[in-house]
């Protein structure tokens, strides 16, 4: 039996402009897994999921092409990744075969409800280095990030696929999407195989280093968000107000860039700065797409941190879900973690998981 697994992952900085090719944001991986096993199968394979009843949906071969046996599933992001990646293993060669795939979530909580972690993003990439091992293509961590963005991609339609590159790098990362007409229009006239191996216009993938006086704190609002809704909500808006995007766009280029230089000059106040201005930026973004990104319980989560010394924001699509505080670790964090919870705020538990090169080639 093969296992793997893949993390989840939180936005610092950067969003809603990072699905705009060549402006960065700041991801970071999280401790909290999908876990995709897969096994060898004879005649027929399966796919199961403890976050749909454990109920197995059984799934057959048609022309090489895997054929569920109900017409509405729940599966959509696993199988795009199954079809991806075992167009790319026949391309390689590689005859296909039947198995059993079993997935399971640490990216919600008891009750199925999403924390905002990712776990598309994370079920994608963890299907991807399922079907690689299964397989044995031997996937470097770029062509891995590359065939779970074009399922993903697939699937959702719209994003910058940063969640993907968290799950892929672990760790913290400055990120910059592709040019998505490119690598769609090569998808339609080329080799899989030649578009995974050719370079991806505007791709960056940089993995950064922390100062050791910088601590990551997350909050949960408990009210989950649906990224792909709201991104596009904001396009939508944007062609109506065409300038004043443009002003948004370059703005929290800037901003991110900063706060990348930060990270690289260890400098904890210059990205607790720019933590705060990339919040401004979004409340912006906010007043000219008429989309609530910092809701009523996130500017509680991210008020209530000021107060106690943090620089905190939104994360990620806003709408809900979480929210990031960047404190330095010399401060006392309890005050503000009993302060949360009589808000009715979930302080969450969480680290930043650092890929290791034994865990990426299990």
């Amino acid at each position: 039996m093969i296992e793997v697994s893949a993390p989840g992952k939180l936005y610092i900085a950067g969003e809603y402009a990072v699905v705009e090719p060549g402006h960065p944001a700041i991801i970071v991986a999280i401790d909290q897994f999908i876990t995709v096993t897969i096994e060898p199968a004879k005649k027929s394979g399966s796919i199961q999921s403890t976050q749909y009843s454990d109920l197995p949906v059984r799934w057959t071969r048609r022309n090489n092409e895997l054929v569920l046996d109900i017409r509405d599933n729940p599966f959509h992001y696993i199988l795009a990744a199954i079809h991806f990646t075992e167009k790319f293993a026949q391309e390689k060669g590689k005859k296909l075969a039947f198995f059993d795939l079993k997935v399971t979530s640490e990216l919600d909580n008891s009750n199925g409800r999403k924390y905002g972690l990712g776990s598309s993003g994370a079920v994608t990439v963890a299907t991807v280095k399922a079907l690689n091992a299964f397989y044995e293509l031997n996937l470097s961590q770029l062509e891995l990030f590359k065939l779970a963005t074009l399922a993903h991609l697939n699937v959702q339609g719209n994003g910058s696929c940063g969640d993907i590159a968290a799950s892929c790098y672990g760790g913290w990362l400055a990120f910059s999407t592709f040019d998505h007409e490119w690598v769609l229009e090569k998808l339609a006239n080329e080799q899989l195989t030649d578009l995974i191996a050719s370079d991806w216009p505007n791709l960056k993938i940089e993995p950064l280093e922390v100062p050791e006086e910088l601590r990551l704190l997350i909050g949960w609002t408990g009210s989950p968000a649906s990224t792909s809704d709201l991104v596009d909500q904001v396009h939508q808006s944007r062609e109506e107000k065409k300038t004043s995007y443009e002003y948004f766009l370059t703005d929290s280029k800037d901003c991110v860039d900063q706060m990348i230089l930060g990270f690289k000059q260890k400098d904890v106040v210059l990205i607790q700065k720019m933590i705060r201005r990339n919040r401004a930026l979004l409340n912006q973004l906010t007043s000219l797409s008429n989309v609530s990104i910092e809701t009523a319980e996130l500017k509680k989560l991210t008020d209530l941190a000021e107060t106690y010394g943090g620089a905190a924001k939104s994360s990620g699509a806003g709408g809900g879900d979480c929210g990031i505080v960047i404190v330095d670790k010399r401060a006392g964090i309890l005050p503000l973690m009993s302060a949360w919870e009589k808000a009715g705020i979930t302080p969450l538990p969480l680290h930043v998981y650092h890929l290791t090169e034994e865990h990426y080639e299990s």
